[in-house]
């Protein structure tokens, strides 16, 4: 190879990180701006948070959060704001990952991922709001129910959760049901690849469902409520999965039929 075409190839690699560059500029300075907008109301968003542990003690009950350590809830708020521009700053960053690979794409291959990246966002928000209005009220509920009011000379059991905890139980609820209704994303791109087909996946169905169960056992807190809350969208999901995967199929053996009767005729 001569020197002018080492020249000439390292030119649209350099092009290219520069490009990138600023890509990932443009994705951390949307972050740093939602990071302080989230910061600036970080209280508002952790009442909001607090609302299914509100709804599973009742509206007369008057709660109480703790925190044992004078930085602790500073590192709460922090937390939330980072969390909060992670999930506000989504679209922006989408947008820069498919600005980034779109030229490398051929144009039926851009249509086929930009319905991808449309619905990632919008199935971890439906995650999340299946944590927030159905499992995280039954589980506080649960955990409510273990108190002891101290009646018949009984000590009292109180539950006076910390605000870190609660914060890390509701962000690591919303983050893994989040990630696993990206099941029927991740196994539908995985089948227009090739990697994996509707009959294999009905074939390992109970591998799945084994899995399912021990997935949710270690994303969830150790109660039955959380776990099958968990488990059974997840098993839902897995079934929507085969049926896309199906359709993937149907659609390939269709574009094969029509390439082979056109050069047939």
């Amino acid at each position: 190879m001569s020197q002018e075409d080492i020249d000439a190839s390292s030119a649209p690699l350099i092009e290219h990180l520069i490009e990138l560059r600023q890509r990932l500029f443009r994705s951390v300075i949307a972050i740093a701006v939602f990071f302080v907008v989230c910061f600036i109301f970080a209280d508002q968003i952790f009442n909001l948070l607090v609302v299914p542990y509100e709804r599973a003690a009742g509206e007369d009950t008057q709660l109480r959060l703790i925190f044992t350590a004078p930085q602790e809830y500073f590192f709460v708020q922090l937390k939330i704001a980072f969390f909060g521009a992670l999930f506000i700053a989504f679209p922006v960053i989408a947008t820069q990952i498919y600005g980034f690979v779109a030229p490398g794409l051929y144009r039926n291959e851009r249509g086929a991922f930009l319905p991808f990246l449309i619905a990632t966002p919008i199935l971890f928000a439906a995650g999340a709001c299946l944590v927030y209005f159905v499992i995280m009220p039954l589980a506080m509920a649960f955990f409510l129910s273990m108190q002891q009011t101290g009646e018949n000379s009984r000590a009292v059991i109180e539950l006076l959760p910390k605000v870190n905890e609660y914060l890390g139980l509701i962000m690591t609820l919303i983050f893994a049901f989040g990630l696993v209704f990206q099941l029927p994303v991740a196994i539908t791109l995985l089948a227009r690849v090739g990697l994996v087909g509707s009959q294999g996946l009905k074939s390992k169905r109970k591998y799945a469902v084994l899995l399912t169960f021990v997935a949710a056992a270690i994303l969830t807190p150790p109660d039955p409520i959380s776990q099958i809350g968990l488990a059974v969208p997840t098993l839902l999901l897995y079934e929507i999965s085969i049926l896309s995967a199906r359709m993937v199929e149907r659609k390939r053996a269709e574009r094969e039929a029509a390439i082979a009767s056109g050069e047939a005729g």
